[in-house]
């Protein structure tokens, strides 16, 4: 196993999968509230933090597959962000066996068509490289970060995005690599018990993705107040409340 994670607590075995623009800091807050409880594994993927590179092809679920493997995890609870969201879900359609609860956090979906208002907003960020400054600025001047660029967590998420940032311009040319057909076309097959939370905050882009998983057949929807994209950071205590209360259920 190539890829950097962590293990902290004891239990029933959760893992955690980042978002996009930052490392396994996204848990910074939560998962030593959830380490009281279970075991808590966080890693940083392909590509980031202090995993290594991708070369000609990424395949992120197939990376969560060895990871469960290496730990001799045979079912654990998914609690994906983003696009730890959207590679949880693709994990859990194609391996229900080794998914107990999934737990989604403002997730991307493969499939969904996003709007272009989203899409011009990444291209913008990417049409500043190689200045990381500019992409930094460019980026977390958007609306989804509004709350949390307010707040205490400002310099964590300065720091994550100069990190992130410096390694993405490091890539090389490679393929993410995704199961097909995409999950929006197989949301109804979801077995697990799916909790999908959201901050009242973030892009209408990430609402509608999100509704997208009421074809789900055994999901529940939680909307949280004040909160944007990075909730994870800004409502750690909200959040390890709603994700326990769920997975006592």
């Amino acid at each position: 196993m190539d890829l950097y994670y962590e293990v902290n607590g004891n239990g029933h075995p959760v893992v955690l999968l980042h978002s996009g623009g930052i490392d396994l800091r996204d848990w910074t807050f939560l998962a030593p509230l959830l380490a009281r409880h279970y075991k808590v594994v966080t890693f940083d993927g392909r590509g980031i933090g202090k995993s290594p590179s991708p070369l000609k092809h990424a395949n992120y679920v197939e990376d969560l597959l060895l990871l469960l493997d290496h730990l001799e995890l045979d079912k654990a609870t998914l609690i994906g962000h983003s696009i730890g969201g959207q590679i949880a879900t693709e994990f859990a359609l194609n391996y229900p066996e080794r998914v107990d609860d999934l737990i989604l956090i403002a997730p991307a979906l493969s499939g969904f068509s996003y709007s272009k208002e989203f899409k011009a907003y990444i291209n913008r960020i990417n049409e500043a490289a190689p200045d990381i400054n500019e992409m930094i600025e460019r980026s977390l001047g958007g609306t989804l970060y509004k709350v949390v660029m307010s707040g205490p967590q400002r310099d964590l998420m300065l720091q994550s995005h100069l990190d992130y940032f410096n390694r993405m311009l490091k890539w090389p040319a490679f393929e993410m690599v995704w199961p097909q057909p995409p999950a929006i076309q197989r949301l109804d097959e979801l077995a697990a018990r799916t909790l999908l939370i959201i901050g009242t905050e973030d892009l209408p882009d990430n609402h509608r993705a999100a509704e997208c998983f009421q074809k789900a057949p055994n999901s529940k929807f939680v909307k949280i107040s004040n909160a944007d994209h990075m909730v994870t950071l800004t409502h750690p205590e909200t959040l390890y409340k709603k994700i326990t209360g769920f997975m006592k259920e």
